[in-house]
């Protein structure tokens, strides 16, 4: 795979510039796909990080725990559900 190269000619036809040429690796080409989401992102890469949740099983959990409890979205105890920090404060949110 090969270098690509960004002018503003490619922005502004016609444009002339001082501005220097943008050169994009393969591999910044990649990185860009996986964060916008074009390519299907290999997990078998991604860092695994111990001791941290699974988002969505932690998701999960807090979706079926406002279903038990009629907690309504814009309430307190919904915004206290989902934004709670529990690793920073102690507060799960879900004390009910």
């Amino acid at each position: 795979m090969r270098q690509i190269t960004f002018t503003l000619e490619d922005f502004i036809p016609g444009s002339e510039s001082t501005i220097p040429d943008a050169v994009l690796s393969p591999d910044d080409l990649r990185n860009l796909k996986v964060l916008a989401g074009i390519n299907k992102l290999n997990y078998a890469t991604l860092p695994v990080v111990e001791g941290q949740p699974n988002m969505t099983h932690t998701a999960m959990e807090r979706v079926n725990y406002m279903k038990e409890h009629d907690i309504r979205p814009g309430t307190d105890e919904w915004f206290r559900l989902w934004f709670s920090r529990p690793y920073l404060t102690g507060d799960s949110g879900m004390d009910k």
